[in-house]
C-alpha cells in the first residue's frame, strides 16, 4: 500500500472515532466505583531467598466480555543525591480473573527487576478487562485499591 491509500484510510478511521456519539452524562467513566467491583491486598507480603515477591489479595467483580485479570505493582520512594525524591513502579505479576460477582483470593509473584528489601512498600492491585472494540483491545477498569504493605523475608 502505498503512503497516500494509508494516510487516507487513517485519516477516515480518526474521523470514524471521532463522528462517534458521545456517551451521556450519566455513564460513569469506568466501573471502578461500581460497590459490587472491590479489590484488597493484603497487609503482608513475601520476599522468598531468590528475590520473588509474592503479594496476595481478594477481588470481585461482576460482567466482563473478555479476559480479566488482576495486576499488582510495588512503588518504592527513594531521596535523590540532590535532595528530590524518586518513585519506581515495578509490576508483580499478573493473575486471570473471573468476573462472576464472587469473592476470588489473588495471589501474584515474580522477582522483580529493582533490589525489593523486607519492610513497607506501597502496593497497588487492579482488575482490568481487555474489551475488544472492534480489533483494538482497550482496558475497562473494575477496580483498583492502593496499600502499603509489609514485606517479610521467607
Amino acid at each position: 500500500m502505498t503512503k497516500r491509500p494509508a494516510l487516507a484510510l487513517a485519516a477516515g478511521a480518526a474521523l470514524f472515532l471521532l463522528a462517534a456519539p458521545a456517551a451521556p452524562a450519566s455513564a460513569a467513566p469506568h466501573r471502578a466505583a461500581d460497590q459490587q467491583e472491590t479489590v484488597t491486598v493484603d497487609p503482608t507480603g513475601h520476599i522468598a531467598e531468590d528475590g520473588t515477591v509474592t503479594l496476595s489479595g481478594t477481588y470481585r467483580c461482576v460482567g466482563s466480555n473478555g479476559p480479566a485479570f488482576v495486576s499488582s505493582n510495588v512503588r518504592k520512594s527513594s531521596t535523590t543525591s540532590a535532595g528530590g525524591t524518586t518513585t519506581v513502579i515495578q509490576g508483580i505479576g499478573g493473575t486471570m480473573a473471573v468476573c462472576d460477582g464472587a469473592k476470588h483470593r489473588w495471589e501474584n509473584s515474580s522477582v522483580p527487576s529493582m533490589e525489593v528489601a523486607p519492610g513497607k512498600v506501597s502496593v497497588e492491585a487492579t482488575v482490568t478487562e481487555l474489551s475488544f472494540h472492534g480489533i483494538l483491545p482497550l482496558p475497562t477498569f473494575h477496580a483498583m485499591a492502593r496499600h502499603d504493605v509489609t514485606l517479610t523475608k521467607d
